[in-house]
């Protein structure tokens, strides 16, 4: 990659000021903040949006500072794309779409010799337009047939025509035969003349500069000059301190005085000399000495560090973003451990992230100074004068070696031209007429549609195939009436996550008497929860939402002392397995475990042989430790109950304190009810089957890191099964259902609520509470269990055909038994694909979707548009949920997807847990964010596409009433879509209004069933209209 720098004094367009104050370095790390990642401990992982810094630019542009700002790829590189075009995932006829709303009225001015821009690009795209150094061009022309055939990609008709026009040139003028290599040959004739014009034509024209990323650090110029990387030395040395001062309990030997500032403990650490240090570890030692001599806070030291590195007011903030971002991870962490550290026992102390940036510029003046004597141009090219490292003069060190790489020489401006008039059938004589400013014209336009543009347009027309088979799914849904509450065996409802739309497809296929609803997966009930297992709370809701009240799981009466012994065992056993495995470090006990190795790797092995059978083996003996499952959720507000609880457990050091677990635990009725009818005005549930499951979700797996982003992103990052617990408890007592009569909203005494939790990993499903079940509805539940049986069975079936060690003949049985086997897989690597494949969410009624084959790539939002109000209030409650918590889903898969290796995590396999707050690649690295390459590798990068049933103005009244999602959908992060209410007109999102949408004459296929869809297939289907179903 290509840098560049305009350093002060030198043609930029800042002024080279005084020096640096603390308020403006203040001001630069606030800025610096802004682009730091947000990701908390992997925990408590969240999805959100990984560029969330650009959010107020449109989508296209924000892409492009990220890749400026971080170094990472906006798209997928331009191969993968014509690898999709190749296969069939784009289309031609997307591309010329893409083309010409892109550039509308300016689509048709002409360029050259009747080519206009429309044509220009679409040959661009349709076709590869070669193109490499000088020396690879030379070869290529000379040892290929590059000069004496046309590209294979040319038309014969384009040929012929060339051809044509070169031979009756020829024939007015002999003489030019004469100088071909290969006279008698027509078509090496038209070709070499071909290539002649083009170097002519490409010397006329003014040079074409690559887009290149700014240089901002004086490592970044030593690295562009010299390939001398300073930081490697400097990042080795700071992982380590940085992983010792944020350990959170799993170090061997703790840093004494933790609660002193990081400047303060990086003094003493690295402020004496040792003749084993490298040279420039004592030269930090001197710096630190010199700032300690000088009584120097850490801002001080930043402003000394800033003079000595030459760095005045000019660029300072770019300066200290690119500082910081070094290390993003853990500097990103250093920030959410200062000032969102509530989920963790240890944080930093206020005015970390200023010391931090002070150590750094401590570490880099010593790693610069020190490869000044190491490297050896530049002891005589750069300036040192009293410890002062001048940027500006280190900047003429790099201008001369990087002149040589930013530009496109002569041949490769010609050697495009060459491709270009082959594939559109310019004619050499037609070339040569052109003046100088019309070759000027052609390559400005040539060079506007460069390699970065062409990946954007490939993009859309990416997008725009997707979303047109999605529209033209959607459309092709008949009307439908609901069916009438007696006919309805049961109902459930689920988390609007994408992998529920398989299970609720498959419950529907069953019986199809089912009625399925979705919902956000804290369904309605924000709570700080602890269960019996639990040493903290832990927040169960969206990220925008604090939760106010706090829930305790407890053992029942006749189970507490049980319950007690249990967790007192786990703490034993906890701490002797934690002194276990640091011991076995020591040489004693380390030599130990090496003669002992081969007993202890029994169990290892039969959790790679046998993981299925070897967990059921650990259940049964786990069963000492493991909690009752006889127990209590405290959902209700009693004072007694409270003090009580609060007495009984203490707060986590830093979470909330036992004055506010005191105060609010549990709910009131009236808080109660208002949940319950939230939730049902908003599922447009009115009326009520005598079972009503409320399944909440998660995910458990052996050996995985990253093992909580797989849970509910609206429960923040945790497990929903105690929210769908706690609201079928608050659904099934009378006080509450008496509240709500009294507001107009009826729940039958013949209904029941079950809560439940899903297991997306193992397709295992857990029911809450059923021993509280009147014995009239005991052999309903049997039978709704039956069915959830055998749903568990087909959606293990479905998910098995994307994991390539699974047999596309395993029956639905030996599905499950799979996916409980990867669940418990020591050495699996993909438990599951967790959201990978999501692409669309729908939020609506059932009956608008039911029936249609999505093939796990929809979340699916129930909304009644006929229950709401002219404002929206439902709609609008339900959008400021699910376009935010969905849209983050979707972008940090489209992110690290596109570039997995900055805006990702990499690989799964060398990753190791430190500070038990991340991973790291190895023993030492930044921390890693995003998701890893097992997560991602089969989704298809897509700014996910939202269809919402009602009209646009009630949907854009919304957007203009909320600046968070106005900011999404204006700017083009999201894709957008409305469905009438009353029938199959859809009008699509585009430049701050909708326009109608016409679908396509070809209707989506119809199969018998899901099983058709998917039987003997692995990659991604296509949309399907399924048999018979019953509307709901």
């Amino acid at each position: 990659m290509n840098t560049t720098l305009t350093a002060p004094g030198q043609g930029g367009s800042g002024v080279w000021l005084g020096a640096v104050s603390s308020e403006q370095v203040h001001h630069a790390i606030e800025h610096a903040i802004h682009y730091l990642p947000s990701q908390g401990p992997i925990a408590v992982f969240v999805h959100h949006n990984t560029l969330h810094a650009f959010e107020h630019l449109p989508f296209e542009e924000a892409v492009l500072e990220g890749w400026k700002k971080y170094g990472a790829a906006p798209y997928w590189p331009e191969d993968r794309y014509r690898e999709e075009l190749r296969c069939g995932r784009i289309d031609i006829e997307d591309i010329e779409r893409v083309l010409r709303e892109d550039l509308s009225e300016s689509a048709w001015e002409p360029i050259v010799l009747d080519t206009n821009r429309y044509e220009l690009r679409l040959t661009m795209l349709k076709h590869t337009i070669r193109n490499g150094p000088d020396a690879e061009l030379r070869w290529f022309i000379a040892e290929t047939d590059a000069l004496r055939k046309f590209r294979e990609d040319v038309s014969p008709g384009v040929a012929s025509m060339v051809i044509g026009s070169v031979q009756a040139a020829m024939d007015r003028d002999p003489a030019k035969r004469s100088t071909m290599t290969d006279p008698q040959d027509p078509a090496a004739c038209a070709l070499q003349w071909l290539y002649q014009v083009c170097m002519q034509g490409a010397s006329m024209v003014g040079e074409v500069v690559d887009d290149a990323v700014p240089v901002r650090r004086h490592r970044d110029i030593l690295l562009g000059s010299y390939g001398f990387d300073c930081d490697l030395r400097v990042n080795e040395q700071l992982v380590r301190f940085l992983g010792s001062v944020t350990d959170q309990g799993f170090a061997q030997w703790g840093l004494p005085e933790r609660d002193r500032s990081l400047f303060e403990i990086f003094q003493d650490l690295y402020g004496s000399k040792s003749i084993f240090q490298p040279n420039w570890l004592k030269l930090l030692a001197d710096h630190i000495a010199q700032d300690r001599s000088n009584h120097r806070s850490s801002m001080d030291s930043i402003l000394h560090s800033l003079s000595c590195l030459g760095l005045r007011e000019y660029g300072l903030d770019d300066f200290v973003d690119s500082t910081l971002l070094s290390l993003p991870g853990w500097t990103g962490m250093i920030w959410q451990l200062e000032t969102n550290a509530q989920w963790t026992p240890r944080p930093s102390p206020s005015g970390s992230l200023q010391d931090l940036l002070a150590i750094r510029l401590l570490m880099d003046r010593a790693s610069l100074r020190s490869a000044l004597r190491e490297v050896p141009e530049l002891e005589t090219q750069a300036s040192v004068h009293q410890g002062s490292l001048s940027m500006e003069r280190l900047a003429q060190v790099l201008e001369y070696h990087q002149r040589r790489n930013v530009r496109q020489t002569v041949q490769q401006r010609a050697f495009i031209l060459f491709q270009l008039a082959q594939l559109i059938g310019w004619s050499p004589a037609a070339l040569e007429s052109l003046s100088a400013s019309q070759w000027q014209v052609l390559m400005d336009q040539i060079s506007a549609c460069g390699t970065m543009e062409r990946r954007r347009l490939f993009h859309l027309a990416y997008e725009l195939h997707y979303r047109t088979q999605a529209l033209d799914a959607i459309a092709s849904v008949p009307m439908a009436s609901p069916a009438s509450i007696e006919s309805v065996s049961f109902q459930v409802v689920t988390c609007i996550d994408d992998r529920e739309e398989s299970l609720r497809r498959v419950l529907e296929q069953i019986d199809p008497s089912i009625e399925t609803y979705g919902a956000a997966g804290f369904f309605s009930v924000p709570m700080y929860f602890r269960s019996t297992s639990d040493a903290h709370y832990i927040p169960l809701c969206p990220v925008v939402i604090k939760p106010q009240h706090f829930v305790d799981e407890i053992g029942q009466l006749s189970q507490q002392e049980l319950q007690r012994r249990q967790a007192e065992a786990r703490r034993v056993l906890g701490h002797a397995s934690h002194r276990l495995h640091i011991s076995s470090r020591s040489l004693a006990a380390g030599t130990l475990t090496s003669l002992l190795g081969s007993v202890a790797s029994l169990p290892m092995v039969a959790r790679v042989l046998a993981p299925r059978l070897t967990s059921r083996i650990r259940e049964m003996i786990s069963r000492v430790v493991k909690p009752n499952q006889a127990t209590l959720l405290l959902i209700e507000r009693i004072e007694t109950q409270a003090a009580q609880s609060s007495n009984h457990h203490s707060g986590p050091p830093h979470g909330p304190s036992a004055l506010d677990v005191n105060l609010n635990q549990g709910f009131t009725l009236e808080e109660m009810a208002n949940m319950v009818q939230r939730l049902l005005g908003d599922l447009g549930l009115r009326q009520f089957a005598k079972l009503v499951f409320i399944l909440g979700h998660g995910s458990s797996s052996l050996n995985n890191p990253h093992e909580s982003a797989y849970n509910c992103g609206a429960c923040g990052g945790g497990r929903g099964g105690p929210n769908a617990r706690a609201f079928a408890m608050m659904a099934n007592d009378h006080r509450v259902r008496k509240i709500l009569e009294s507001r107009g909203v009826c729940i039958p005494e013949t209904t029941c609520f079950v809560g439940g939790y899903h297991n997306t990993c193992t397709d295992s499903i857990e029911y809450f509470d059923v021993d509280r079940l009147p014995p009239t509805r005991h052999m309903d539940f049997l039978r709704a269990q039956e069915v959830f049986d055998q749903a568990r069975e087909h959606n293990a079936l479905e998910r098995s055909r994307r994991f390539t060690s699974a047999s596309l003949d395993l029956s639905p049985a030996e599905a499950l038994r799979h996916v409980e086997a990867r669940a418990e897989d020591l050495a699996q690597a993909r438990p599951e694909y967790n959201h990978a494949t999501n692409a669309i969410c729908f939020v609506g009624r059932r009956i608008r979707t039911r029936g249609l084959f999505m093939d796990r790539r929809s979340f699916l939002t129930s909304y009644d548009p006929t229950s709401d109000t002219e404002d929206c209030p439902i709609l609008t409650r339900i959008l400021q949920a699910v376009i935010p918590v969905c849209a983050g889903i979707s972008l940090e898969y489209y992110f690290s997807t596109v570039d997995n290796m900055i805006y990702g995590c990499g690989s799964k396999l060398p990753h190791n847990i430190t500070s038990l707050l991340g991973v790291m690649e190895g023993a030492a690295s930044d921390l890693r964010t995003g998701l890893s390459q097992q997560m991602v590798e089969i989704h298809e990068p897509m700014r996910i596409l939202f269809v919402i049933e009602n009209t646009p103005e009630a949907i854009l009244a919304i957007l203009k009433r909320n600046e968070v999602l106005d900011r999404l959908v204006s700017n083009g992060w999201v894709q957008l879509a409305s469905l009438a209410k009353d029938s199959n007109k859809i009008h699509i999102y585009k430049k701050g209004g909708f326009v109608p949408y016409e679908p396509t004459a070809a209707p989506p296929p119809v199969h018998e069933d899901s099983y058709a869809c998917y039987h003997h297939k692995r990659g991604h289907l296509p949309f399907a209209r399924l048999g018979a179903q019953r509307a709901s």
